[in-house]
């Protein structure tokens, strides 16, 4: 699959690179998008909800009353259950969510992923580019320029770069990832990807490992 190479101005550069086939024409395999989706998720969680269980109350450990005779029902000490302000019965605890998945299964997932954005025709290439100082405006004129404006949208860039990243922060609609930390998720939730040259050969050389 051909793609036309853009510049920041929406313009075709001429210049036409190749989707690999073992990457973007893979057949999707919904099932390990949805294992690495739900790992995505689950390792997001923060897993620290916690209430009082009745031995971790302040609250004297006397048993209230009698055992028989008091004509009501039988109570321990004041931290029970039972009682208003008492310890709660198997509440929550601090976990960890997270979970393990073979890296095979991550990567037909990515695979899959960038293969269902490629069917959509979601994906644009981009020339490699930069900017001199961070400004929101910039990300905003090349959304307008390629006609995606208003979508979700998910730059991939060869490697860390400050000013558009910072660019983008403040766009809710815009974010940036490096090629190296691209996941299943983040492609799914965008709805166009617009990707540089470099970042189609990094994507290459991860995924076809």
């Amino acid at each position: 699959m051909e793609v036309s190479v853009l510049n920041i101005n929406g313009q075709e550069t001429g210049r036409k690179v190749t989707l690999n086939e073992a990457i973007f024409g893979v057949e999707p395999n919904d099932h390990v998008i949805y294992l690495d989706v739900k790992q995505y998720l689950a390792n997001q969680r923060q897993g620290n909800a916690k209430s009082k269980e009745r031995s971790e109350h302040a609250g004297s450990t006397r048993k209230l009353g009698r055992q028989k005779g008091g004509g009501g029902a039988r109570h321990g000490d004041i931290n029970s259950s039972l009682l208003r302000g008492g310890g709660r019965v198997f509440g929550p605890t601090p976990r960890d969510y997270s979970f393990k998945l073979n890296k095979k299964v991550k990567q037909l997932a990515r695979k899959s992923a960038l293969a269902y954005k490629a069917q959509d025709n979601a994906i644009l290439v981009l020339e490699d580019f930069n900017f001199e100082a961070p400004k929101t405006k910039e990300i905003v004129n090349i959304a307008k320029n390629l006609k995606v404006d208003g979508k979700k949208l998910l730059f991939v860039l060869p490697e860390a770069n400050k000013n558009v990243y910072l660019s983008a922060r403040n766009l809710q609609r815009a974010e940036v990832m490096e090629a190296a930390t691209l996941n299943t998720y983040k492609v799914l939730n965008a709805d166009v990807l617009v990707i540089t040259e470099k970042s189609l050969e990094a994507i290459d050389g991860i995924l076809n490992k």
